[in-house]
C-alpha cells in the first residue's frame, strides 16, 4: 500500500531490457477482524474497499503530548468485519487454485500479530471453513472424475514424480491392503466430527476448462518452521520428548532442555526449485482425506508445542498441495508412460508466525532467544522484499538475502518468477495492537511494490484432444440408425392390393411379386449406397482426426518455437550485454597499456637522469677534493708568507694602516655577490673584492642567469664575541626546466680576533683616545699588522675598527 503523505513522488526507474508487461505486483489484501469486546477502543477504520485508516489511540496520545496522527494505507482489496469466508476465497484464493489446475504455481500467506485472525482465515472455525478446505474442495470438484488410481503417480526424493503402469499400481494397492493395519480411504468411513463442520462447504466451486484428456493426482505435505529449523508434521516417526541432552559429566541437563525432533534440510532440484528433502508426501483422493491429513499434522504440531514450551503462533506452518497431471495415451485408455509429459504444479498455503515484538511474548532465556529467531526470519522476509523493490525501482542488481532464513530460502523461486504471490494482512483493530499494526502496514506497503515475473504457460501435449470419450462413443449405439430405417421404408414403392377374390385371379400375385422384387432391388441398391457413404463418413472422420492431430502438433511446435525464441532473445540480450562489457573492458585494458607505456618511459628517463646526476655528483666531488687540497696549500703558503712579513716588520710606531681590498681567488668569472640587507661592514684588513660582479641583497633568477659563479656573504657571532664572516661560493648550473641551480663548492672564513697577550703601554705610544679610555697594546705580531683605534659615538656602542696598513719594506 502507498501511504498518503505529503511528500515528493518517487520516480520509478525501469531497468533497461526488462519486460514490464510480463510482471505482476504481489497482491496484498487486508482483512480486519471484529473487536472481541464491543466497548474496546479501536484504532483502525475501513474507509472503502481498498483503503484503511490508522489513528493514534488515546493512551499513545497522552505519552506523546497529545500528538494525533492519521495515516491511510491502500491495498488491492480490503475486507471488513462482515466479510464471509466465501467472499475472501473468491477474491484471493480462487484464481490461485485455477492456476494450479492449469499447471501454474501459487503462494498464499497470512501475516499479522497473534490474535489478528490469521488461523481463522487460513483454516477456519466450526461452520466457517477457511481458505485451506475451500481450496481442497475446489480442486477435487474440478478433477474428481479424472483422478488417476492410487500409486499410478509415485513421489521420489528429488522433488519430481514417477509414473507406474496400471499393473504395478494394482500390485502396490494389493500389497498395501494386505498390510496388518491397512488405511481405509476416508471416503469409505465416517468423517472425524472434530473438523466435519470446517470442510462442510455448501457452495459448489469448480475450475473452468479442465483438461479432460489428462489424469490427475493430488499430494499434500505439511511442515513447520520453528527457530529456523524445518520439521515434518506428517512423518510417521514417533515424537520423543523424553530424550534429554547430556553434559560432560554423563548426567542429564535440566528437564526443560529437550532434544528437538530431527530437522529437515533444504535442497535444490534439477529445475533450481527449492524443496524440503525427505519430506512426507501423502496422496489424497478427496477433500475429507486431505483435511484429515492436515488435521493429523495439526495435532502433532500441538503435541510438539506442548513438549517444547512453545506456542503455535510463534512458528510458521506451510501446507503444500501438489497437483500432478499426465496426458492419456493416443487411445484414451491409459496414462502416457512418458515422464517428460508430467506437469507438476504446487500451491503453498503459509500461516506465518505472529509478528509482535518479543517483549509481548512473555518469553525468557532460551524461549526469548527462539522468539528472536522467529522475529529474525520475518525481518529477513521484509529485507528480501525491500531489496527486490529497490532492484526493480532503481535498476540495481543487489543480491537478495534469501539464504538468511529457511522461510525465505524455501520460497525464493516464487519471487524469481515461478508463480503468483498473494498476501493477506490480518489486523486486529484494538488499540493495544496499534504499534504492531503500524509495523504490519509498513511491511505490506513495501511488499505491494514488489513485482513478480508472470509464470509461463505449460507446453501443450501433441496428442489429439477428446481421446477420453472417443472410445466410449465408438462402442455405443449409433444414434441415427432408426432415422435411416424410416427413410428407407418411406422411399420404397407402395404395395399393390393383395386381396384374392377369385380363384382364377392370375394378376394380383404376379403384380405383388413384381413390386416385392422392385423393393428388394431398391433395397440392395440403397444398402450398397449406404456402405459407400459409410466408408466416406469414416474416411472423413479419419481425415478430421488427422487434421486435428496435425493442428495440435503445429500448436505444440509453435509453442515450443515461441519458448525457444524467448530463450534465444534472452540469450541475444545477454550476448549484447556481455559484448558491451567486453568492449568496455578492452577499452580499459588499452588505456591501462598506454598508461603503463608512459610510466615505463618516465621510469627509463628518470633512471638515465639519475645516472647522469650521479656521474655529475662524482665529478663535482672529485673537483671539490682537488680544490680543497689546492686551497689547503694556498692557505699554508699564505700563512707562512704572513708570518715571515710580520717578523720582519720593526716594532716601532706603526704607520697608519690604509684600507685596501684584495682580489678574490675566483675573480676570473662573472659572479653574483649576494650580500643580505642585514650584513655588517666589519672593515677587516683583507676585504674581498670581486670585479664585474652583480651585487644583490636577495638572490634572483635574472642575476643567476647572467653569471657562472655565486657568492653568499654569511655572518654569525663567534664564540669569543666577535663577528665571523663566511663567504660561501658555488657554481651556477642550468636545470632541465629552464631555471638555475647553485652547487656550493667552497667556504672562506674571515674572522676578527682580539689580542690575547697584554703588554705595558710604551711612553712613545699613540695618544689616548678622546673618550679617555686606556689603550692596550698586544704582542709584536698583532701590533705590527693591525692598528687599533676607538671610534666614539658609534651606534653599536664602543667597538674596534680594523684598518689594513701597508707593511714597511726592509731597508
Amino acid at each position: 500500500p502507498m501511504t498518503r503523505r505529503t511528500k515528493t513522488p518517487r520516480k520509478l526507474l525501469v531497468k533497461k531490457g526488462s519486460q514490464t508487461s510480463l510482471k505482476d505486483p504481489v497482491g496484498v489484501y487486508c482483512r480486519v477482524r471484529p473487536l472481541s469486546l464491543p466497548d474496546q477502543e479501536c484504532c483502525i477504520e475501513v474507509i472503502n474497499n481498498t483503503t484503511v485508516q490508522l489513528h493514534t489511540p488515546e493512551g499513545y496520545r497522552l505519552n506523546r503530548n497529545g500528538d494525533y496522527k492519521e495515516t491511510q494505507y491502500s491495498f488491492k482489496q480490503v475486507f471488513g468485519i462482515h466479510t464471509t469466508q466465501k467472499e475472501l476465497f473468491d477474491a484471493v484464493a480462487n484464481p490461485l487454485v485455477d492456476d494450479l489446475i492449469h499447471g501454474k504455481n501459487g503462494l498464499l500467506f497470512t501475516y499479522g500479530v497473534t490474535g489478528s485472525g490469521k488461523t481463522h482465515t487460513m483454516t477456519g472455525s466450526p461452520g466457517e471453513g477457511g481458505l485451506l478446505p475451500r481450496c481442497l474442495d475446489m480442486i477435487f470438484n474440478s478433477i474428481g472424475s479424472f483422478q488417476a488410481k492410487r500409486y499410478v503417480f509415485k513421489s521420489n526424493d528429488r522433488n519430481s514424480m514417477d509414473i507406474q503402469c496400471e499393473v504395478d499400481a494394482l500390485l502396490e494397492r494389493q500389497k498395501r491392503e494386505a498390510m496388518p493395519n491397512p488405511k481405509t480411504p476416508s471416503s469409505k468411513r465416517q468423517v472425524d466430527p472434530e473438523f466435519a463442520d470446517m470442510i462442510n462447504v455448501q457452495e459448489f466451486c469448480k475450475a473452468e476448462e479442465v483438461d479432460e484428456d489428462s489424469v490427475y493426482g493430488v499430494f499434500v505435505s505439511y511442515i513447520e518452521i520453528y527457530n529456523n529449523y524445518i520439521y515434518d508434521l506428517l512423518e510417521e516417526v514417533p515424537f520423543d520428548p523424553i530424550k534429554p541432552k547430556w553434559n560432560s559429566c554423563s548426567t542429564p541437563m535440566r528437564n526443560t532442555d529437550f532434544v528437538p525432533p530431527q530437522s529437515k534440510l533444504l535442497r535444490e532440484d534439477k529445475n533450481h526449485n527449492m524443496y524440503v528433502a525427505g519430506c512426507t508426501e501423502v496422496e489424497v483422493k478427496s477433500t475429507e482425506e486431505a483435511f484429515e491429513v492436515f488435521w493429523r499434522g495439526q495435532k502433532k504440531r500441538r503435541i510438539a508445542n506442548t513438549h517444547l514450551n512453545r506456542e503455535s503462533s510463534r512458528s510458521h506452518s506451510v501446507f503444500n498441495i501438489k497437483l500432478v497431471q499426465a496426458p492419456l495415451d493416443a487411445d484414451g485408455d491409459n496414462v502416457l508412460q512418458e515422464k517428460e509429459q508430467i506437469t507438476i504444479s504446487q500451491l503453498s498455503l503459509v500461516d506465518l508466525a505472529g509478528s509482535e515484538r518479543t517483549n509481548r511474548t512473555k518469553a525468557e532465556g532460551n524461549r526469548l532467544r527462539e522468539a528472536g529467531n522467529i522475529n529474525q526470519s520475518l525481518m529477513t522476509l521484509r529485507t528480501c522484499m525491500e531489496v527486490l523493490r529497490e532492484n526493480q525501482m532503481y535498476g540495481t542488481n543487489k543480491m537478495v538475502p534469501y539464504r538468511d532464513s529457511k522461510l525465505t530460502h524455501l520460497f525464493k523461486n516464487y519471487f524469481d518468477g515461478e508463480g503468483k504471490v498473494r498476501m493477506i494482512v490480518c489486523v486486529n483493530p484494538k488499540a493495544e495492537d496499534y504499534e504492531e499494526s503500524l509495523q504490519v502496514m509498513r511491511f505490506a506497503e513495501v511488499t505491494q511494490e514488489v513485482e513478480v515475473a508472470r509464470p509461463v504457460d505449460k507446453a501443450i501435449c501433441g496428442l489429439t484432444p477428446g481421446r477420453r470419450y472417443r472410445n466410449q462413443a465408438r462402442g455405443g449405439p449409433v444414434g441415427d440408425e432408426p432415422l435411416v430405417t424410416e427413410v428407407v421404408l418411406q422411399s420404397f414403392p407402395p404395395l399393390p392390393s393383395c386381396e384374392l377374390l377369385d380363384v382364377n385371379d392370375e394378376q394380383t400375385l404376379p403384380r405383388l411379386i413384381e413390386a416385392l422384387e422392385k423393393r428388394h432391388h431398391l433395397r440392395q441398391m440403397m444398402i450398397d449406397e449406404f456402405h459407400k457413404q459409410g466408408k466416406a463418413v469414416t474416411f472423413k472422420a479419419l481425415l478430421q482426426e488427422f487434421d486435428s492431430a496435425v493442428l495440435n502438433k503445429e500448436n505444440y511446435i509453435q509453442g515450443k518455437l515461441n519458448e525457444k525464441e524467448k530463450v534465444i532473445s534472452g540469450q541475444k540480450l545477454e550476448i549484447e550485454r556481455l559484448e558491451k562489457k567486453n568492449k568496455t573492458l578492452e577499452y580499459k585494458i588499452e588505456i591501462l597499456e598506454k598508461t603503463t607505456t608512459i610510466y615505463e618511459e618516465d621510469k627509463r628517463t628518470l633512471q638515465q637522469e639519475l645516472e647522469t646526476q650521479n656521474q655529475k655528483l662524482q665529478r663535482q666531488f672529485s673537483d671539490k677534493r682537488r680544490l680543497e687540497a689546492r686551497l689547503q696549500g694556498m692557505v699554508t703558503e699564505t700563512t707562512m708568507k704572513w708570518e715571515k712579513e710580520c717578523v720582519s716588520v720593526p716594532c716601532g710606531n706603526a704607520p697608519p694602516v690604509r684600507l685596501r681590498h684584495r682580489r678574490s681567488r675566483s675573480a676570473g668569472d662573472r659572479w653574483v655577490d649576494h650580500k643580505p640587507a642585514s650584513n655588517v661592514q666589519t672593515e677587516t684588513v683583507m676585504q674581498p673584492h670581486v670585479p664585474h660582479a652583480i651585487t644583490v641583497s636577495v638572490a634572483n633568477e635574472k642575476a643567476l642567469a647572467k653569471c657562472e659563479k655565486y657568492m653568499l656573504t654569511h655572518q654569525e657571532l663567534a664564540s669569543d664575541g666577535e663577528i665571523e664572516t663566511k663567504l660561501i661560493k658555488g657554481d651556477v648550473y642550468k636545470t632541465r626546466g629552464g631555471g638555475q641551480s647553485v652547487q656550493f663548492t667552497d667556504i672562506e672564513t674571515l674572522k676578527q680576533e682580539s689580542p690575547t697577550g697584554r703588554k705595558r703601554r710604551s711612553s712613545t705610544a699613540a695618544p689616548a683616545p678622546p673618550d679617555g679610555t686606556e689603550s692596550e697594546w698586544t704582542d709584536v705580531e698583532t701590533r705590527c699588522s693591525v692598528a687599533v683605534e676607538m671610534r666614539a659615538g658609534s651606534q653599536l656602542g664602543p667597538g674596534y675598527q680594523h684598518h689594513a696598513q701597508p707593511k714597511r719594506k726592509k731597508p
